[in-house]
C-alpha cells in the first residue's frame, strides 16, 4: 500500500475530467471488439440515416451501419495507431538522443544536425511526402507519422542524457571500471525513457489528430475500417440533412485530443519544482522531528 501512495498522490493532482476521458478512451479502445453491440461494417440501406433507437443507440449512418459500434471500433483504431506511431518515434528518438548524449563530440553534432533538419520541417509535410512516395495505407501512415515525430523525442532524449551523464554517480561508475554497455543500459537508458514518456502523453493528442487528418484526406486508414477522420469525411455530404453523423465522430475526436493535451500539460507542470510554502515547511519540520524521535528512541 505504501508503494501505491505516491502514485495515488500524483493522480489526485491530475485533472479528473482529463483522467476520466483518457481512461474511457483507453478502455473503449482496448475492449472495443467485445463492447461493440453490432458489426460496424454491416450495411442495411433500409435503415440508412436512422435516428437513435433501441436497436441503434446513436442511430445509423448513410449506409445503415450502426454509429455507436463504429465509434467504439474507431477508438480502438485510433488507440492502436497512436500507440504505434509514438512507440516507433520514441524508439528512434531515444536511441539517437541517448547515443548523442553519451558520446558527445562529433557524434553528437552529426546526430543533432539530423534532428534539427527534422524539426525544421512541419511534421504533416514529412508525413505527406512519405505517403506520396510510398502510397496511402495504414502502415504507411504509421511509418510516415513516426518519421515526422521522432526528432522531438531525439532532442528531449539528448538533453536528458547529457544531464544524466554529468551526474557524480556516472563518474564514479567510470572510475570503478564499469563498462560503457552497463552505464548505457542500466543507468542512462532507463532514466531517459521515463522523461520522454512524460512528453509523449501530450503528443498523443496531436498524434490522434494527425491520424484523423490523414484519414480525412484519404491518405491514412482506408474504408471500411472505422476511424473518426474517415467517418467525418463520409458524413460531410449529409451535414445539413443529418448533422448527427458529423457531430458524433467530431466530438469523440475533440474529447480525446483535449483530454491528452490537458493530461500531458498537467504531468509536465507537476514535474517542475515549486517553491516551498510556510505550510509545507511546517509539515516537513514535523516529519523530520518525528523521524528524529523514532531514531533516538530506537
Amino acid at each position: 500500500m505504501k508503494r501505491l501512495n505516491p502514485i495515488l498522490t500524483r493522480l489526485n493532482k491530475m485533472p479528473r475530467a482529463a483522467l476520466i476521458t483518457i481512461g474511457l478512451f483507453i478502455a473503449l479502445g482496448t475492449f472495443a471488439p467485445w463492447l461493440a453491440p453490432q458489426d460496424p461494417s454491416a450495411q442495411n440501406l433500409l435503415e440508412a440515416g436512422g435516428g437513435p433507437s433501441s436497436a441503434h443507440w446513436l442511430g445509423t449512418d448513410h449506409l445503415g451501419r450502426d454509429t455507436f459500434s463504429r465509434l467504439i471500433i474507431a477508438a480502438n483504431t485510433s488507440l492502436v495507431s497512436v500507440g504505434s506511431v509514438l512507440g516507433i518515434a520514441m524508439t528512434i528518438g531515444i536511441a539517437m538522443g541517448t547515443i548523442a548524449g553519451y558520446h558527445r563530440g562529433w557524434v553528437d553534432d552529426l546526430l543533432m544536425r539530423v534532428v534539427d533538419v527534422g524539426l525544421s520541417i512541419p511534421s504533416l509535410i514529412i508525413a505527406l511526402a512519405v505517403i506520396g512516395i510510398v502510397g496511402p495505407g495504414y502502415w504507411t501512415m504509421v511509418l510516415a507519422l513516426a518519421l515526422a515525430w521522432w526528432p522531438m523525442s531525439g532532442r528531449i532524449s539528448r538533453a536528458v542524457a547529457v544531464s544524466i551523464m554529468s551526474k557524480p554517480h556516472i563518474e564514479a561508475l567510470r572510475v570503478l571500471g564499469a563498462s560503457p554497455w552497463r552505464i548505457y543500459f542500466n543507468h542512462l537508458l532507463p532514466g531517459t525513457i521515463g522523461a520522454v514518456m512524460v512528453y509523449a502523453t501530450a503528443d498523443a493528442g496531436v498524434a490522434a489528430l494527425a491520424v484523423a487528418t490523414l484519414s480525412f484526406l484519404g491518405l491514412g486508414i482506408q474504408p471500411p475500417t472505422p476511424e473518426w477522420g474517415q467517418m467525418l469525411v463520409d458524413a460531410l455530404p449529409y451535414l445539413e440533412s443529418d448533422p448527427r453523423q458529423v457531430l458524433l465522430p467530431g466530438l469523440a475526436l475533440t474529447a480525446a485530443v483535449i483530454g491528452f493535451n490537458t493530461l500531458g500539460e498537467s504531468i509536465a507542470l507537476n514535474r517542475i519544482p515549486k517553491p516551498l510554502t510556510r505550510r509545507m515547511l511546517a509539515a516537513r519540520r514535523i516529519e523530520v522531528a518525528g523521524w528524529a524521535r523514532e531514531n533516538v528512541d530506537a
